[in-house]
């Protein structure tokens, strides 16, 4: 018979449930199995397929909640084109006014990047100046030829190379990037390949780490919702005739790797002298003693960021300070052997660099400690895009520190998905909100935080994008560690990332994303800062909340490894028993359920659910929830019979304790609901379906997402009746709303508008 075909999105029928008290955000995705009433009316193309068939009778598809919120994802309608934007530079410096030109390093890569699809690497040591070089090289391509895109991208660390192919895909207004599960970097390597987007250059910068570049298992992130489709970044920068890939790495392995050829490597050393001299005298002017200088220069090994250090102390220093004062200071640092003192070498650099800094940093403790302290903090975030919201004092007491019980009538509305243990401050509080630190920087205002930046910039311990965040070298983040783990202060200044952090960092709600995704390095790297046992449950909340964000991006490996330490600290902290160990088992039995773990997803939740009824009884609210979790995991299995018996105990549960009309128990009948729908029960599931729509109407309004996701389920179902005109009618009326209430670009507005776009072809 013929079919009309529905693409439903690979990780599609998501729900969102939102416990009052003590819950956890979840997520349920059926792999799967299902039954209908006429078999022939459903073909399945795979049993993890990216697209499904569904017979003229079976065009949509409704997924209950376990609690709360039902958000059906559908593949997406298509985006209204946007006019591109002329060719422009996305380079997050300005321009140096002191840079010197090495030699030809600038007329080597303009020749190569002259080529057809041509890839450079600068290879060097840490402090070397590759980044400058690369930073002059993107400035002046864009003055030469304004009509070539220029991209930059920061290449550390794979969450930093996926934001920057996500502003790519903003810069040249991509089509379909705003989807909710778009494949970011697959778009913007389409996008790259042809050859009628014009010329563009991608500089990947500080690309040191291989495994960003090759390891699938890192690098599957937002690429894919399925597993089986993970894929090296290395493998979406493409060789297009049209584009030029510059990286800057100190990893020579890797430089070949991404360039193919080792004469495609340029190998930065150390500057010659009369470039140290000139770079010295953009800095100080020009000296009074030349051999001074010249020895100067020599000691710090020719190194453009020892030189830059050195210049930056001197000048901020004057006129109590002079290039002769320095040299003589320098000589007794490294002269000096003392543990303290005896930093080690990071990956080959030189010891110069270290020393300035050194140097640098005593004078700095000695006259302003706090903005030793804020340089201190720095040095446990990613070296790279690090915002100052995150770094300024608290503002807050030790009762607003995440991860606390919020009283029974805080805010426990569904639509922000506000819970007692997932660690969400109040959506209306400050962003740069903080738990109370353990110095007096506490007190500090920020006029002082003003002043700490301006000293650590003056002497060139940092710096700032104009995008308004800071960045440090590798080697100054390094020095500092090194410096702090010497002087057994790396614990108390690993606490204070963990609690700004934690302060910070939203949960994974749909509205947080773009908080989350500027902030997500900063937590994958604090995954490796466990504290101590008695500071546990504060880490624990930061990284439950970054595994539930890279959940919600599909990034299942990341979550599971997460959200399974901060069950671990839980645990061992709390106890099994304790409700925050049963949010985040319940959450870990979610990833699992998502990475096709169904068996040990349903022990999790078993366990959950029977610990519940011993603690709290059979009839407890997080003992139903924990029960409506269960069934959703027998839903996900085609178990409708088992999945059908949980449910209609649910809801007769709340029903008696809470009343017909309360939330959860309209949740509930729509769980109910979506079961009876799987099984081809339109009439049972329809009967639900608008009893549920008409109360949440009236308790919740006409508009509430809610409500609004009870429109949506009941158009499917009319759907699936053969009632199109009614069901088309219906699902319009709930696309117009949730653009009211929602916006354009929320997952559920545009699964509405992608399901009018088919309903109405």
């Amino acid at each position: 018979m013929p079919t009309s075909d529905l693409r439903l999105h690979p990780r599609g029928y998501k729900t969102h449930k939102w416990l009052d008290l003590d819950a956890t955000y979840l997520i349920v995705k059926p792999k799967f199995s299902l039954r209908f009433r006429h078999a022939d009316e459903l073909r399945i193309e795979s049993a993890m397929s990216d697209s499904y068939r569904f017979g003229d009778y079976n065009n949509g598809f409704q997924v209950g909640t376990n609690r709360g919120t039902i958000y059906n994802t559908f593949p997406q309608a298509p985006e209204r084109s946007e006019t591109p934007p002329r060719p422009f530079a996305t380079i997050p410096f300005s321009r140096d006014p002191d840079f010197v030109n090495r030699g030809d390093i600038l007329e080597q890569i303009d020749r190569r990047c002259s080529e057809p699809a041509a890839r450079v690497a600068l290879v060097g040591l840490g402090g070397i100046g590759k980044s400058q070089l690369a930073i002059e090289f993107a400035h002046r391509i864009t003055e030469k030829q304004p009509d070539i895109w220029v991209f930059w991208v920061h290449a550390g660390m794979y969450e930093r190379v996926e934001d920057g192919f996500r502003t790519i895909a903003n810069t040249v207004k991509l089509a379909g990037r705003n989807e909710p599960k778009a494949n970011i970097p697959q778009l913007v390597y389409s996008w790259l390949s042809n050859e009628r987007n014009g010329r563009w250059i991608m500089i990947l910068d500080s690309a040191d780490d291989r495994d960003v570049f090759d390891n699938a298992n890192i690098a599957h992130g937002t690429t894919s919702g399925n597993e089986r489709e993970r894929r090296p970044f290395a493998t979406f920068l493409p060789q297009s005739q049209n584009g030029s890939i510059i990286v800057t790495t100190r990893n020579r392995e890797l430089a070949f790797r991404l360039t193919g050829r080792r004469q495609n490597m340029i190998e930065v050393g150390p500057m010659a002298q009369t470039d140290a001299l000139a770079l010295l005298e953009k800095k100080l002017g020009s000296p009074a003693d030349l051999n001074v200088a010249a020895d100067l220069v020599q000691a710090l090994d020719l190194v453009p960021l020892a030189i830059s250090q050195a210049a930056a102390y001197i000048q901020a220093r004057a006129p109590r300070s002079s290039p002769e004062k320095y040299l003589a200071e320098f000589r007794k640092k490294q002269s000096l052997q003392y543990d303290a003192g005896d930093l080690r070498r990071d990956g080959g650099a030189s010891n110069a660099v270290l020393t300035t800094w050194q140097i640098s940093f005593d004078y700095i403790r000695s006259k302003r400690p706090s903005a030793a302290d804020l340089l201190s903090l720095m040095s446990f975030f990613d070296r790279q895009g690090i915002p100052g919201w995150v770094l300024k004092p608290p503002r807050v007491t030790k009762e607003d520190i995440p991860g606390r019980r919020i009283d029974k009538d805080g805010d426990t509305d569904f639509d922000n998905g506000r819970s007692a243990t997932d660690g969400a401050v109040d959506d209306d509080m400050d962003s740069d909100t903080d738990s109370d630190l353990t110095d007096d920087s506490a007190d500090t205002t920020d006029d002082g935080f003003e002043d700490d930046v301006a000293m650590l910039r003056d002497y060139c311990l940092i710096a700032m994008t104009e995008m308004d965040e800071f960045e440090m070298h590798g080697l100054v983040q390094f020095s500092t560690r090194k410096w702090l783990e010497q002087w057994g202060q790396q614990e108390t200044f690993i606490q204070k990332f963990i609690e700004r952090m934690a302060a910070s960092f939203p949960t994974g709600n749909y509205k947080n994303w773009a908080t989350c995704r500027n902030l997500f390095a900063h937590v994958q790297v604090a995954v490796a800062y466990q504290p101590s046992d008695d500071r546990n449950d504060i880490w624990a909340t930061l990284l439950y909340n970054g595994g539930w964000f890279a959940w919600s991006q599909g990034r299942y490996e990341m979550a599971q490894r997460m959200v399974g330490k901060a069950r671990r600290a839980r645990e061992n902290r709390l106890g099994k028993e304790d409700t925050a160990s049963l949010d985040s088992m319940s959450l870990f039995a979610l990833v699992l359920l998502d990475r096709g773990q169904w068996e040990e997803a349903e022990k999790l939740f078993v366990q959950v659910m029977e610990t519940s009824k011993t603690k709290l009884g059979a009839d407890h609210p997080d003992t139903l929830a924990s029960m409506a979790n269960l069934a959703s995991t027998y839903r996900n299995q085609g178990r409708w019979e088992e999945a059908e018996k949980l449910e209609v105990q649910v809801m007769e549960t709340r029903k008696t304790k809470l009343g017909a009309d309360h939330p959860d128990t309209l949740s509930s009948m729509a769980n109910l609901a979506s079961t009876f729908w799987n099984q081809g029960r339109w009439e049972e599931a329809e009967k639900l379906e608008v009893q549920v729509m008409e109360t949440r109407k009236t308790k919740l309004g006409a508009d509430h997402p809610d409500t609004l996701t009870s429109m949506a389920n009941l158009a499917f179902t009319w759907k699936s009746q053969g009632r199109h005109s009614t069901a088309l009618a219906l699902m319009k009326d709930c696309a117009q709303a949730r653009q009211r209430r929602l916006g354009a670009e929320h997952p559920d507005t545009l699964s509405s508008l992608a399901t009018v776009t088919k309903w109405g072809s």
